[in-house]
C-alpha cells in the first residue's frame, strides 16, 4: 500500500513537472516523497524484523522435529523393530519434507506483500456499477440522431441536485448549442446523453428509446465526442487517429480524416510523419494539434450524432478559426450538439439553450436570444467588448 502511495506521488510529480518548476515548489515536493519514503522504510523495517524473528522460529521447529525423528527412529532401529533401510529412508524423507519449511517466512512476507494490493483490487471490482446495461438492440445504420431530454433531474450521490427538470429537443441533423455560466450543468448533459450516469427523473431518449433500454456498445457507437480534455494513448499518430474502429483502417481513410480535420499538414511536417510516437497523453504535441486529431478521430468513427465539448476553449485564435472551419465540415448531414463558453462559436447553431444552474433559462436563435437581453445577451456583451447592463449576468 505504501509502495502504492509513492508511485502516485512520483507520477502527479512527473506529471506536473512545469508547474512545480513554476511555482519553485521542488523543495515541497522532495520534502513530501521523503516523508512517504521515511514511512515506506519504516514499514518495510517493521516487515522485515517480523520476518527475521519468524524464519529462526519455523528453523528451530524443524530442528527439533529432525532430532526427535533421528532419536526415536535410532532408537527402534537398534531395538530391530524398525529395519536400518526403512530408517535411512525415513531420515531422507524427513528432511525433504521439513527443508523447505524454512522458505516460509519468505512465503509469508511474499503473501502480507501481495495481499495489500489484492484487497484494493478486489474492493474494486466489489463495486457493482449503477448504470445497468439494456437490452434493446438499436442497429447504427437505423440511427436517425434525434435526441431528446424531458424532464430530466439529475444528483450526484452525495445528494447534490445538477439538473433540475431539464426538457431538451434535438432534431435530426440540426446543430444544438448548450451555453451557460460555469457550473450550470452542461457538461454533466453530455455525460447524460452519453449515459454515463443514468438519471434520477425523467428520461433521455434516442430517436423514442429511452437510453436505459439501448444497449449502451449501440449508443455510444452511434455518438462522436470531441472533448476539451483530449487524450491520447501513447502511439503513433495513425493509432491515435484510428482508435476505436474495429478491424484494419485503410491509411486512405486516415488520411482523408486528417485532411477533413485540417490535421493532414501538421502531421506531413512531424519527424516520421503518420508514424510518430505523440508520447502520454499526447504531450509531444501541441494543445491544437491534440485538439485536431481528436478531431480526425471523430470524422473516422463517422457517427450520426457528433458532440462539441469545449472543442476550442484551450486552443489560440488562429488554431480556433482552423478547427472551426474543420467542424463546419464535419456537422452536414449530422446532429450536432455544441457546449461552448466561447459564444462566437454557436452563433450559427439551428438552436441554443441556455441553462442557468440545471435548468433551462432561454431558448433561441442567437439574434433572438440577443434581442431578449437576458443572460445570453449579458454574456455575448461580455465577450464580445459591449457595455454590459448592470445587474444583467446576475
Amino acid at each position: 500500500e505504501q509502495v502504492s502511495m509513492i508511485n502516485h506521488h512520483l507520477s502527479n510529480s512527473l506529471s506536473g513537472i512545469a508547474t512545480i518548476k513554476s511555482f519553485t515548489a521542488e523543495d515541497y515536493e522532495a520534502e513530501r516523497l521523503r516523508i512517504e519514503s521515511d514511512e515506506y522504510v519504516e514499514r518495510n523495517r517493521r516487515a522485515i524484523r517480523l520476518s527475521s524473528a519468524f524464519t529462526p522460529m519455523i528453523r528451530m521447529v524443524i530442528v527439533c522435529g529432525f532430532i526427535a525423528i533421528t532419536v526415536a527412529g535410532g532408537q527402534l532401529a537398534l531395538n530391530g523393530t524398525l529395519d536400518i533401510g526403512a530408517y535411512s529412508v525415513l531420515i531422507f524423507m524427513t528432511q525433504r519434507l521439513l527443508w523447505p519449511l524454512t522458505k516460509l517466512g519468505e512465503t509469508f512476507d511474499q503473501y502480507q506483500r501481495a495481499m495489500a494490493s489484492t484487497n484494493r483490487i478486489l474492493d474494486l471490482l466489489a463495486i457493482k456499477s449503477s448504470v445497468i446495461d439494456g437490452h434493446f438492440h438499436l442497429p447504427l445504420s437505423e440511427v436517425r440522431g434525434h435526441m431528446r431530454l424531458d424532464e430530466v433531474k439529475f444528483a450526484y450521490s452525495d445528494g447534490r441536485e445538477i439538473i433540475r427538470g431539464l426538457t431538451l429537443n434535438v432534431p435530426t441533423g440540426d446543430t444544438v448549442a448548450i451555453v451557460g455560466a460555469t457550473g450550470a450543468g452542461k457538461s454533466t448533459v453530455i455525460k447524460l446523453l452519453l449515459r454515463y450516469y443514468d438519471v434520477t427523473a425523467g428520461a433521455v431518449t434516442l430517436d423514442g428509446y429511452d437510453l436505459r433500454d439501448l444497449k449502451q456498445v449501440d449508443l455510444r457507437s452511434a455518438i462522436g465526442l470531441v472533448s476539451q480534455d483530449v487524450f491520447l494513448f501513447h502511439g503513433t499518430v495513425r493509432e491515435n487517429i484510428a482508435y476505436g474502429c474495429n478491424g484494419s483502417v485503410p491509411e486512405a481513410s486516415i488520411i482523408e480524416a486528417a485532411i477533413v480535420a485540417e490535421a493532414h499538414e501538421f502531421i506531413c511536417e512531424l519527424p516520421q510523419g503518420y508514424d510518430t510516437i505523440v508520447g502520454e497523453r499526447g504531450q509531444k504535441l501541441s494543445g491544437g494539434q491534440r485538439q485536431r486529431l481528436s478531431i480526425a478521430r471523430a470524422v473516422l468513427k463517422d457517427p450520426p450524432i457528433l458532440i462539441l465539448d469545449e472543442a476550442t476553449s484551450s486552443v489560440d485564435n488562429e488554431t480556433e478559426a482552423a478547427i472551426q472551419r474543420s467542424l463546419e465540415r464535419i456537422v452536414v448531414g449530422r446532429t450536432t450538439i455544441v457546449i461552448a463558453h466561447r459564444l462566437s462559436t454557436v452563433r450559427n447553431a439551428d438552436m441554443i439553450y441556455v441553462l442557468q444552474h440545471g435548468q433551462l433559462l432561454e431558448s433561441g436563435h442567437h439574434d433572438d436570444l440577443l434581442l431578449l437581453d437576458g443572460l445570453y445577451a449579458s454574456l455575448w456583451r461580455v465577450q464580445t467588448g459591449e457595455r454590459v447592463l448592470a445587474g444583467a449576468i446576475h
